[in-house]
């Protein structure tokens, strides 16, 4: 049997133990609008946005090089912006096929893979659906560029909630 290869959403050439700017989007399994609602351009969380904003917040004290900046928890979605704060070298050493080995430096991804497995077993355990997807498979990145990159992102993340009917992630769009 021919085995699917699954393409990367990774900028191939790119450390992701550098220091620097990381904008990212994580969304819900399905779509479904569980992390709270917007009522008056404001969200109100709900018990399972609680928990993904303590684990947000916690990745500062678990990740001691890393600062967060804006953030928003969405019914559906999450976007945050995480600083890396130092070069951290390789986190760990993935098999690769070929007679050269490389180290791959993941930090990003291991913050990213700690905050979703983490928040969603406690989103299960709350819940009492151990073992099922909370998060989408993957998450969305951007490297921030520029302080006028920054800027730009940090005004969408504050606006998302007056946005929230015609964000891309609204949930009506999913019903046509």
């Amino acid at each position: 049997m021919k085995k699917l290869k699954r393409r990367s959403i990774r900028l191939s050439h790119w450390d992701y133990s550098n220091a620097g700017w990381y904008f990212v989007t994580i969304c819900v399994e399905g779509m479904r609008c569980e992390l709270g609602t917007v009522k008056n351009n404001k969200v109100e969380l709900s018990e399972y946005g609680n928990i993904v904003e303590k684990f947000w917040i916690s990745l500062i004290k678990r990740y001691e090089d890393i600062s967060l900046d804006e953030y928003v928890i969405m019914p559906n979605h999450f976007h945050g912006i995480l600083a890396i704060n130092n070069y951290v070298g390789a986190i760990h050493e993935l098999p690769v096929r070929s007679e050269k080995k490389i180290h791959r430096k993941m930090l990003l991804p291991k913050i990213i893979g700690f905050f979703k497995m983490n928040s969603a077993k406690e989103i299960n355990s709350s819940r009492h659906t151990q073992g099922r997807p909370f998060w989408h498979r993957n998450y969305y990145e951007h490297i921030i560029r520029n302080e006028k990159d920054l800027q730009r992102i940090c005004e969408y993340i504050i606006e998302n909630p007056y946005k929230w009917k015609a964000d891309k992630y609204y949930p009506d769009k999913f019903d046509k």
